[in-house]
């Protein structure tokens, strides 16, 4: 049974990384192409080489990349290089070309260049939150970025970071200097969104919870939320009662569930909800694959 439950978990997470990397091919191929937005990484190097000649077309060249890059890997890492990795950058890179191939692209999809950065920026970074959430990458510069950690001391974040800077800088030879801002404000905003958006994806409410009816509380979490619960025993510092307090972690739903539940069980209670976005064990996130 539990095979079963671990081939059905993997299913579902390739499920979700591949709907989430075809989501970023269409916001690269959509909204980053036909505007020329080189915001760093694999697609803006992509970009610039598709600009500066006319053999190949910029899906072909990031397909191309990070084939290389992703043989780069499998000759540094060998079997500890992820599989989640490799099949994210094969759809990515996949998706870019068969897009490429059905839908013709020779001019921006609707003409209004800031609306359309928005796009450029939101649907590749959504993308790659989600992709990042579940343990994948979409490869490209985190393949350099793993091999920058595994031989040098270099801050791995600060590297990138100037990597897709120069990289940006490298757009506003080949596309202009207003095409070139575009491009820095949306790296800009990208690191911001996908921050963002890995927040809230984790985001869950855990309770302290100070009641003199500890075992209704309980019986609910356990029966009711499928959650699990930590309890100890406590004295009221001004009225000397014993109490005892609870803590428990739940998802958003959940947690609305169990406070109206105990405001229904006992009006007495004191309950402390706060949110979290870093939760590490059973139930939540694990520490082993």
């Amino acid at each position: 049974m539990e095979k079963k439950e671990k081939i059905k978990r993997i299913f579902i997470e390739y499920s979700i990384m591949t709907v989430a990397t075809v989501v970023m091919a269409c916001g690269i191929y959509f909204f980053k192409f036909p505007n020329d937005f080189v915001m760093g990484g694999v697609s803006g190097i992509s970009m610039i080489l598709g600009k500066i000649q006319n053999v190949i077309s910029p899906a072909t060249a990031m397909l191309i990349i990070n084939v290389l890059l992703l043989i780069v890997g499998f000759i540094i890492f060998g079997k500890g290089f992820s599989a989640k990795t490799v099949w994210c950058s094969l759809v990515l890179s996949l998706a870019l070309e068969l897009l490429e191939k059905l839908v013709p692209m020779n001019e921006s999809l609707t003409g209004d260049t800031m609306l359309e950065l928005v796009f450029a920026v939101a649907l590749p970074a959504v993308g790659s939150a989600v992709v990042f959430n579940l343990g994948g990458t979409t490869g490209g510069t985190d393949i350099v970025a793993m091999v920058l950690r595994k031989y040098t001391p270099i801050n791995i974040g600060v590297a990138l970071f100037f990597v897709d800077v120069a990289i940006v800088i490298g757009g506003f030879f080949v596309n202009g200097i207003r095409t070139g801002l575009y491009s820095l404000v949306g790296l800009l905003i990208k690191a911001l969104v996908i921050d963002v958006v890995i927040e809230n994806i984790n985001i869950s409410k855990y309770f302290f919870i100070v009641t003199t009816n500890p075992d209704e509380v309980c019986k609910y979490i356990n029966e009711k939320l499928h959650k699990g619960a930590t309890i100890w025993k406590a004295t009221g510092s001004y009225t000397k009662e014993d109490k005892t307090v609870i803590l428990a972690v739940m998802t958003r739903s959940q947690a609305v569930a169990l406070r109206n539940h105990i405001r229904d069980i006992d009006k007495n209670a004191f309950v402390i909800i706060s949110s979290t976005s870093d939760i590490v064990g059973k139930g939540f996130r694990n520490t082993v694959e």
